[in-house]
């Protein structure tokens, strides 16, 4: 206990001594990002990150619409093979290079061609670029795509400067450049990420901070200490079973938006030699791990109550979950019955990496101890998060524990992940049934048959079982009670514009 204390108290110190002056705004992270390119990134909080730094194409409101942001205004052909788009004329870069119509080319062709990124999939459907004039551009399809704009209101649609992105190639994330109302200044790994405020940003005058500084700090406790000791101004993720602390205290302002995407447990099926074992050959075994869990029991246990329980990539308060597939009860004696028929009687053992922070290590104890009633020995092996990530990718795991955060469209949280070759696919799952029905749901604009395409795909995947689906988050966010202005939103990003903070 002593230990906890000396390490709470110097994590307290830390975040105090970097310095708080009145126009800098601190948010703790639960973890840090990783590469802070675009093309490249994956993590959750390298988005939040990117919501200050990059600006893309095309935002979402808190309603999920989509609306202008670089882009001014845009149209489809009739057949929906034609984008076309008109873009702001008072941007530049934050290196002084204009942005224009010849940069968004430039940033869809890196998308698409630069060896590391991991962007192919999302615009794939683009097959030729069209600049129309000095801020007007048309995008030729191959076929129509229901998912693009969802995909430009994200990091697909984030633009960086193409000077500075030719220059650095794959080093671009050690000194990002794009055109959003804060540039990069300095970050130290596990440390910070700290931006300042781009003074010709056209809209400058609605953002309040000179600094932004990120922090990472994977300790929930730790957080919300550090925010009661005034050490930060903010931070993302509030555990659950802090909420109600957080909302006691009169200091603390709480606000909080239902998630677009899930939590889950990917297993690799087919990258690399690691995949070379029984629960990568064998579906039985997934679904044994899946039938061992009881997710209401992980929500009321972990989570207060506060999250859903889920077997889906869609959320329950989504318009594309299938109730086709109700989460299914816990069925240990199954379990065991499946195990047997693989050959694995007497239980089976499942290495399964875990982020090192406290809310993973939490849901990963107690799916630790539900699969071993039914023979599962999990062992867990934390991981910083970002290195999880580069392992999981490398295909250097048996089974990760990793979620998604969600898009606007429900392409964005299956057709990546499920797509034989897709960018973030890293369990190499390859089904040429389901890449037939993700396409048709990403190229038809009828939604009836976009449902009907998800519903068979998710029959298959069901039993299938490369990723068991557990939980479905709530973003709760937790900020000093001197902050107005922040609006939460279902991708729980943390849009600063029009966010102060009173000085008393």
């Amino acid at each position: 206990m002593k230990l906890v204390k000396l390490t709470l108290a110097a994590a307290l110190l830390s975040a105090t001594t970097l310095g708080a002056q009145a126009s800098e705004l601190r948010i703790a992270l639960q973890s840090d990002a990783d590469v802070l390119d675009p093309d490249q990134s994956r993590t959750f909080v390298g988005r939040i990150v990117y919501t200050a730094l990059c600006d893309k194409l095309v935002d979402i409101t808190p309603d999920l619409e989509i609306i202008p942001q670089l882009a001014t205004e845009w149209s489809f052909s009739e057949d929906g093979k034609q984008l076309t788009m008109k873009l702001r004329d008072d941007v530049i870069f934050h290196d002084g290079t204009p942005f224009d119509a010849e940069a968004v080319a430039a940033n869809i062709d890196r998308s698409q061609n630069f060896e590391e990124s991991r962007r192919k999939s999302e615009l794939s459907s683009i097959s030729g670029v069209e600049v129309l004039g000095s801020h007007e551009i048309r995008l030729d399809l191959a076929d129509a795509d229901a998912t693009l704009m969802a995909q430009l209101a994200d990091r697909a649609g984030m633009m960086v400067s193409p000077t500075a992105a030719t220059e650095a190639g794959a080093d671009f994330g050690l000194n990002p450049v794009c055109s959003g109302p804060y540039k990069f200044k300095e970050r130290v790994a596990q440390d910070r990420i700290v931006l300042e405020k781009f003074a010709d940003y056209y809209n400058a005058d609605e953002y309040h901070f000179d600094t932004v500084s990120y922090l990472p700090i994977p300790d929930t406790t730790v957080r919300l200490a550090n925010l009661q000791s005034g050490g930060i101004d903010m931070l993302e993720r509030l555990a659950a079973t802090d909420l109600a602390q957080a909302e006691s205290d009169a200091g603390i302002q709480v606000a909080s938006a239902v998630s677009l995407g899930y939590q889950g447990i990917t297993i690799n099926v087919a990258n690399g030699e690691k995949a070379d074992n029984p629960w990568g050959k064998d579906k039985r075994l997934r679904q044994a791990l899946s039938l061992s869990i009881d997710r209401e029991a992980i929500n009321q246990v972990v989570f207060n109550g506060a999250f859903a329980a889920g077997n889906q990539p869609f959320p329950p308060t989504s318009p594309w979950y299938s109730k086709d597939f109700p989460v299914p009860a816990r069925d240990v004696e199954q379990a065991k019955a499946l195990l047997a028929e693989a050959g694995f009687p007497d239980g089976i053992d499942l290495e399964v990496q875990v982020p090192n922070t406290t809310i993973p290590l939490q849901l990963m104890q107690v799916v630790q101890s539900m699969a071993s009633e039914a023979g599962i020995r999990i062992s867990l092996v934390s991981k910083e998060f970002a290195t999880l990530l580069s392992d999981q990718t490398a295909g250097d795991y048996t089974a990760s524990q990793i979620g998604w955060s969600g898009r606007v469209d429900p392409d964005g949280n299956i057709h990546q992940f499920m797509i034989t070759d897709a960018g973030l696919n890293d369990s190499k799952y390859s089904n040429a049934e389901v890449d037939a029905l993700l396409n048709t749901a990403r190229t038809s604009n009828d939604q009836q048959v976009r449902k009907e395409s998800y519903t068979a795909a998710r029959a298959i995947l069901n039993d299938e079982a490369p990723i068991v689906y557990l939980y479905h988050e709530t973003w709760i966010w937790a900020l000093d009670s001197a902050i107005s202005g922040f609006t939460p939103y279902p991708d729980g990003m943390i849009r600063l514009k029009g966010m102060k903070k009173e000085e008393g």
